[in-house]
């Protein structure tokens, strides 16, 4: 899957590059800031990625990303306690939680009596 007709590692890779030239040049971020925002931009990449895939892991993607974003706001100096971190993280995955079950169908499992009744719409019918 690519994101702009480009591979998502080569965009990553690029961003980061900037990145630490944006630094050099004069953008005051220290290393830790620097990781985070890659960090972020890898989350936000994995989201995009469950979007197009379509494969049920939407969920998961958009609870890393938001992880990521509480780790880049600490980061930069969001001073919340780890309880209040805890607290929206885990309201996230409830709400998270709630969309997904509307999203996902379980399949539907026959059991080996139903295929064995003669009253199945499966079971082989005598002429």
């Amino acid at each position: 899957m690519k994101i702009f007709g480009r591979e998502p590692a080569l965009l990553l890779g690029f961003a980061a590059a900037g990145l630490k030239l944006a630094a050099a040049f004069g953008l005051n971020v220290s290393d830790t800031q620097q990781a985070l925002i890659n960090a972020v931009l890898a989350a936000a990449v994995g989201v995009w990625l469950a979007i197009v895939a379509k494969n049920g892991a939407l969920g998961a993607a958009i609870t890393q990303l938001a992880q990521a974003f509480m780790a880049l706001f600490v980061g930069f100096g969001l001073d919340w306690t780890a309880a209040k971190q805890a607290t929206v993280m885990a309201t996230l995955a409830a709400a998270l939680a709630l969309w997904e079950r509307t999203q996902i169908t379980a399949p539907v499992a026959t059991t080996a009596l139903e295929q064995a009744s003669p009253y199945s719409p499966s079971a082989p019918r005598a002429v």
